[in-house]
């Protein structure tokens, strides 16, 4: 089963999300210290799986040293990945694309992205799309940047099925 590795980078911790390539499906998803998500890259991820990244991008603001951490981590991630496989295998998709593949709107925010996810995938909980652990949903399990993280995914999964074709370039 081909899969794919999401990546929502911070300054300190990071979301990861492998998904189904062909179903969407979330396989495994979780959020770690950087350290241990350069381990997970390392051991646990063939070399032949894409890994996707979400790049940061500038709007002329000030920043501050978050920031520039968590461009370092988006390097470190890729160079490990590269290392663990091709460069080929790497790919980038900004917050931007996917507002816009996602909710259709630029101005979307991370409530927007979620429901928008919800409505898409969820089958029966169309509330949290969690489900409970009796009867779990297609977000069971899924706290916090795991959302941001199989929003990266979704973003290039959909841009390789042709379901977006994205006005950014990368």
């Amino acid at each position: 089963m081909p899969c794919i590795v999401a990546i929502d980078p911070g300054n300190t911790h990071s979301a990861v999300c492998v998904m189904d390539a062909e179903t969407y499906a979330p396989l495994i998803h979780f959020k770690l210290p950087n350290r241990d998500v350069v381990t997970f890259l390392r051991t646990k991820v063939s070399g032949r799986d894409p890994v996707i990244i979400e790049r940061v991008a500038s709007y002329g603001m000030a920043v501050g040293k978050e920031v520039f951490d968590t461009c370092f981590w988006i390097g470190y991630f890729a160079a490990v990945a590269e290392l663990n496989g091709s460069p080929e295998r790497v790919h980038y998709i900004y917050r931007q694309e996917e507002k816009l593949c996602l909710c259709q709107d630029s101005r979307a925010k991370d409530q927007n992205i979620r429901r928008a996810l919800i409505d898409r995938f969820a089958v029966h909980d169309l509330k949290n799309g969690r489900g409970v652990k009796k009867n779990p949903d297609f977000f069971y399990g899924f706290a916090q940047d795991q959302w941001a993280a199989f929003a990266v995914g979704c973003t290039w999964l959909d841009k390789q099925n042709g379901r977006f074709s994205s006005p950014i370039k990368s």
